[in-house]
């Protein structure tokens, strides 16, 4: 065989035939010195000293360097050595390094952690110098510790990385929504996440609409004839992402599979598009999820995989899928470590094994300095201070609930006592589905002393106060039963280890103010409990950005001016108002009623207090049953 020694790249190589050989260093010393043991015996070619006559052979090598850098979106890694002012490429062929390279008339050897990089490149699956995905750059962060000090540096701005390709791009067909600049963002950098590394976190603060941004990305992935997906949820927020997707993309056919009555046959779940399921389904369900190839699986609040050793956690991570997400608000709850199971559902193994993550990632400031730069290429998370010029003063956020199967028998049975009462139809038979609807202990039902244990709209409620005491904000909650105010007086200060008050008809008008002025001043989380009637006028309480109206009032303008109470003059930050309600209840119907009110006349005062003008509303209240 005859073979041609040349330059190729930043190195000497050797053509044979038609291949071209890569000689690592020492193998090109073996043949300068025509030892019997080069790599070139039974080939023929002159000397390299012949070959390249003007080449300098130096006996000093340069250490490798190991840069990663950002050019806009994309992550470049390169490899270099610094060699007399100049920096000079280390070329890799098919992930092996080339540890000789020729600056002008001069070859030289590469030095430092050339093994050590290499393996690196193994195990990031990384072949070439370039371009390189988010979970290679990830991995090349959480293993540059084996590297020498000063042969790996990272010049990629994390910042950078938030951001889509293209956000000027268009929204998919068939979305019904005017997305707002940040929700653009976060639909085109899911979408680019996804085709690149197959999982990521969107992390936004509570109110900034997260649902919106994943159910324009699932539209695309329909579009596209992705299907089908799975929204897995807490059992608060399953008719929540339903009524979310008629509203916004209402061509997205969806289904929640939840409750006794569901299906036991994945053929049954042919020819929708999204299937909503709560985490306990997902553990009693797997055998009938398995049979299912998800093309995305959607976490909502995945804060609850936090625990990796918990059943839902561990089967919710074998739920088969092509792409993955996490939602969560509160990405970090208690721990550092809390992060290393979300991650582990977006891309498995991308972090090690738990046990390789806790002795890597300590659970103090030192482990959240090292998990930032690892974290932030995975997930996207925008402050509501971020986007304030965005958002209008006030967001209205529904919450449309759906009762547990014990709680649906429960007001069954108090529907048909109030239907059975014939001409007595009024406030007193509604009264006592407004107070079940509350809270079951409202109506002194023998439940247990856990109030969040019988009522899913507790939970619901439970779940928004977490993320507000998260950030540290203020919440006014109305509700118009007094057992109701004792039950949070009680529970809340326990469960979050934050101050409760309230106002109610009992609370002397000359204590109100006094009140409010404490709640005003307080320094962190604090629950305000209102009755809309007592404390709906005149209060100002501008310190909470948070309101929840636990239960609706038949009068759309009582709602209103109790909102106000937050939303007025001298707030500056955005106010976001939830309003809990019951599907297929009393409550949807006192929602529907306020809608349609507000459609008729949105300034004017209308609705109704129940009484026997309005029996239309109250005989369809009386005649709409949960369903289980």
């Amino acid at each position: 065989m005859k073979g041609k020694w040349l330059i190729e790249h930043n190195h000497i190589a050797l053509s044979v035939e038609e291949e071209i050989l890569h000689p690592n260093a020492d193998e090109l010393y073996l043949a300068l010195s025509n030892d019997e043991e080069s790599f070139i015996k039974g080939i023929e070619c002159m000397s390299i000293r012949d070959a390249f006559p003007e080449l300098r052979f130096s006996k000093i090598g340069s250490d490798i360097r190991c840069e990663l850098r950002n050019d806009e979106e994309k992550i470049i890694l390169n490899l270099y050595c610094e060699r007399k002012g100049n920096r000079v490429p280390v070329d890799v062929i098919q992930g092996q390094i080339i540890d000789q390279c020729v600056l002008k008339n001069e070859w030289f050897y590469v030095t430092g952690s050339t093994k050590e990089v290499e393996e690196l490149f193994r195990t990031a699956n990384i072949l070439n110098c370039g371009i390189i995905t988010v979970s290679q750059y990830v991995e090349l962060l959480r293993n540059k510790d084996k590297l020498v000090v000063g042969s790996f540096i990272n010049l990629v701005e994390t910042s950078v990385l938030d951001k889509p390709i293209n956000r000027d791009g268009e929204l998919p067909k068939g979305v019904d929504a005017t997305l707002y600049n940040y929700q653009k963002t976060g639909y085109f950098w899911m979408k680019y996440m996804l085709a690149e590394n197959t999982g990521c976190i969107l992390g936004d603060e509570m109110g900034l609409g997260k649902t919106l941004q994943i159910i324009t990305l699932m539209q695309d992935f329909k579009n596209n004839g992705k299907i089908p997906m799975l929204v897995v949820a807490p059992v608060s927020l399953l008719q929540n992402w339903k009524r979310e997707c008629n509203r916004f993309a209402p061509k997205l056919k969806t289904l929640i599979h939840h409750g006794s009555k569901r299906t036991g046959r994945y053929k049954d779940f042919d020819g929708y598009d999204v299937i909503v399921i709560s985490y306990n389904t997902a553990v009693s369900d797997m055998a009938l999820l398995s049979m299912i190839s998800w093309n995305l699986v959607v976490l909502d609040e995945a804060q609850n995989i936090k625990n990796p050793d918990s059943d839902r956690t561990r089967y919710v991570k074998k739920i088969p899928r092509n792409s993955s997400i996490a939602v969560s608000g509160t990405p970090f709850e208690n721990h550092v470590s809390d992060i290393w199971s979300l991650v582990d559902f977006i891309k498995p193994g991308l972090f090690g094994t738990r046990s390789e993550y806790d002795s890597y990632i300590t659970d103090d400031v030192d482990g959240a300095d090292k998990i930032e730069p690892l974290l932030s290429p995975l997930m996207i998370r925008r402050l509501v201070s971020d986007v304030a010029t965005d958002l209008p003063e006030k967001v209205v956020i529904p919450q449309e609930i759906s009762m547990s199967d014990i709680e649906c028998v429960k007001y069954e049975e108090f529907r048909r006592l109030a239907a059975g009462s014939g001409s007595s139809v009024g406030l007193g038979a509604l009264q006592k589905l407004r107070m079940y609807c509350t809270h079951p202990q409202v109506c002194d039902e023998e439940v247990g002393k856990d109030p969040f244990s019988c009522s899913v709209k507790y939970q619901r409620m439970c779940e928004i106060l977490e993320e507000v005491v998260e950030r540290g904000e203020k919440v006014i909650l109305f509700t118009s039963f007094q057992k109701m105010f004792e039950i949070l007086q009680k529970d809340i200060p326990e469960r979050f280890n934050i101050p409760v008050n309230g106002i109610n008809g009992n609370t002397p008008v000359e204590d109100r103010q006094g009140i409010v002025d404490k709640f005003n001043k307080f320094e962190g989380s604090f629950l305000l409990v209102l009755n809309p009637r007592a404390a709906g006028t005149g209060l100002n309480i501008t310190a909470a950005n948070h309101v929840i109206h636990y239960n609706l009032e038949w009068n759309p303008a009582l709602e209103d001016q109790a909102s106000a109470r937050a939303y007025r003059r001298g707030q500056e930050k955005t106010v976001f108002v939830y309003r809990l309600f019951y599907r297929d209840t009393v409550e949807q119907i006192v929602n529907d009623r306020i809608e349609r009110k507000r459609e008729i006349a949105e300034t004017a005062v209308v609705g109704t207090d129940g009484k026997t003008e309005n029996k239309e509303d109250i005989i369809l209240a009386l005649n709409i049953s949960p369903a289980k």
